[in-house]
Formats: C-alpha cells, sequence, structure tokens
C-alpha cells in the first residue's frame, strides 16, 4: 500500500507537468485547428534556457535557491516566448491558407530544427544537474517502505495549479481571452468585429511557449538531467494527454497529462520499465475507440 501510494504521488507529478505542456498543444488546436508539432521542442529549449541561466547565476555569484529558480524561470518563459513566436511567424503564418498538411509538414521541420539547433550548441551527451531542492516531508512509514512527498513534487504542483488557474482566468475574463475564444468559433467573423486575429494567434503561440519552458524547468528540477531529444519524447506524450483528454479542451488537457503520467508511473513501477510507454498509447488506442473526442472533447459540429 505504501508502495502504491509513493507511485500515485510520482505518477501525479510527472502529469503535472505533461498537462502544462498538452495545454499548449490543445490551445493552438482550439484557435488554428492545427498541432504544433514543434511545441514538445520548445520544451526541450525551456529546459536548456533554465539550465543556462542556473549556471550563469551561479557564476554571478547568486546561490540562494528561490532566487536563482525565479530568475531562471523569468529567463527561460520570456526567451522560449520569442521561440514561440517565431515558430508561429516562420512555419505557420505563411502557410495559413495553404492545404493542412503544409503547415504540419513546416511544424515537422521546425521541430527536426529545434532539436539540430540545440544538438550543435550545446552537443549530444546528457546535461546532468545536482538536486537543487532536496529533502521532503515523510507521509508513511509501514516498516518496509517509506512514503514521501518531496519539496520540489509540492514545488510542480503548486506551481502548475498556479499557472493553470492563472491562465484560465486569462482566458474566460480577460478582453486576449475573449478574443482568443472568439477565434477559435470563427476567425473570419472575429476579424470583422474588429479583433487582432494574427496578433491574438501569435499571442497563442507565446503563451503556449512560455507554460512550455516552465514545464522544461520542472522536469531539469525533478529529474536532474536533460538532452536535446526529450522534446521529442515528452512533446509525443502531451499531444497523447491533450487527445485524450479531449483536444481543444484545457481542462480536458489537464486530465489527460495526469491520466498518462500515472499510467507511465504504476506500469514501469509493477510491470516493465521498457513497455511504459506501450501502455499509454494503447489505454489511448481504447479510449479513442470508444470516445473518438476524447474524455471531456466535444463533437465537431460541421458548417454547412
Amino acid at each position: 500500500m505504501a508502495y502504491a501510494l509513493q507511485q500515485l504521488i510520482n505518477g501525479l507529478t510527472l502529469g503535472m507537468i505533461y498537462g502544462l505542456i498538452a495545454v499548449g498543444y490543445t490551445m493552438v488546436y482550439g484557435i488554428i485547428g492545427m498541432i504544433n508539432f514543434a511545441h514538445g521542442d520548445i520544451f526541450m529549449v525551456g529546459a536548456f534556457l533554465s539550465l543556462i541561466a542556473l549556471l550563469g547565476l551561479a557564476g554571478l555569484g547568486i546561490t540562494a535557491v528561490p532566487l536563482a529558480i525565479a530568475l531562471a524561470m523569468i529567463f527561460a518563459a520570456a526567451t522560449a516566448a520569442l521561440y514561440g513566436w517565431t515558430v508561429e511567424r516562420v512555419a505557420y503564418r505563411p502557410l495559413r491558407g495553404s492545404f493542412r498538411l503544409a503547415p504540419l509538414i513546416s511544424a515537422i521541420g521546425m521541430s527536426i530544427t529545434l532539436q539540430n539547433f540545440v544538438q550543435v550548441g550545446q552537443g549530444a551527451r546528457n546535461k546532468p544537474m545536482q538536486d537543487m531542492i532536496p529533502g521532503g516531508i515523510p507521509l508513511w512509514n509501514d516498516g518496509t517502505f517509506a512514503v514521501e512527498l518531496s519539496w520540489m513534487q509540492i514545488a510542480i504542483m503548486l506551481t502548475t495549479l498556479v499557472l493553470l488557474a492563472g491562465f484560465t482566468y486569462l482566458v474566460t475574463r480577460t478582453p486576449l481571452g475573449r478574443a482568443m475564444r472568439a477565434c477559435e468559433q470563427d476567425q473570419k467573423m472575429a476579424g470583422l468585429l474588429g479583433i487582432d486575429t494574427d496578433r491574438t494567434i501569435s499571442l497563442t503561440f507565446v503563451i503556449g511557449a512560455m507554460l512550455a519552458a516552465v514545464a522544461g524547468m520542472l522536469f531539469l528540477l525533478k529529474y536532474g538531467v536533460i538532452d536535446f531529444f526529450i522534446g521529442f519524447i515528452a512533446g509525443v506524450k502531451a499531444f497523447t494527454a491533450a487527445v485524450l483528454g479531449g483536444i481543444g479542451s484545457l481542462p480536458g488537457a489537464v486530465l489527460g497529462g495526469l491520466l498518462i503520467g500515472l499510467i507511465e508511473t504504476f506500469f514501469q513501477a509493477y510491470f516493465s520499465v521498457q513497455y511504459k510507454d506501450v501502455a499509454a498509447f494503447s489505454i489511448l488506442i481504447i479510449v479513442l475507440i470508444f470516445m473518438p473526442s476524447g474524455l471531456l472533447g466535444r463533437a465537431d459540429v460541421e458548417k454547412v
């Protein structure tokens, strides 16, 4: 029982990270109806930016952990926002009126470009980092196994919940959120009503990239090692989470992320580490067979 509780905590922590990345996927799909396959690599870039910032701050003598993490997160999110804006301007905006496969192919090309850019700039070897937030809260000890909620896991959960609450407020209560929802319903009509659709779409990519960068930093701090290829793996799983929860649904993206994190964690704990990804994708296939729009997704209504 204690071991299962520990795996539950670990799965929720991993699911929170996947959920943050999945929100970026579902935001872009909700507005332009296309998948940004470069989004996972923005997550990877955010992790590397966080590592560079933390090393730079240490070199400057800033060793207070809360301050260093806060400054590194701001730097990574701001720089990743520029990457997100560039992806939209280069890979999507020129092809927005083209056939639907063109932006998809362009996004895959951008993904490969980002991977190779980081590989050349930072090297192909794994980049380790020491644990910056050690320790935790002991929850239970049954004599054979001790359950602990680490401070890092608490930080991941709190950060994710605060960001998701803030983003939900932005979407539902602000002029930008109303513009995003209007563009989701009908871009042409939104433009006729005075909404700057290009600006709204660009800001959607920027916000999604910032969330991905924060997820990248949380991943770095939690697992302590990154490489140029983590964006592909995490991106595919986050995309799976978005589809599982219902592509286009923000709560669905978070729910899907939590489910993927729990499935992956429990499967590798009780069965096989090598087949944990197979388990997650198998659950996705089963859900989509019986619920094609995902757990919280809405069925598409075709306008005629």
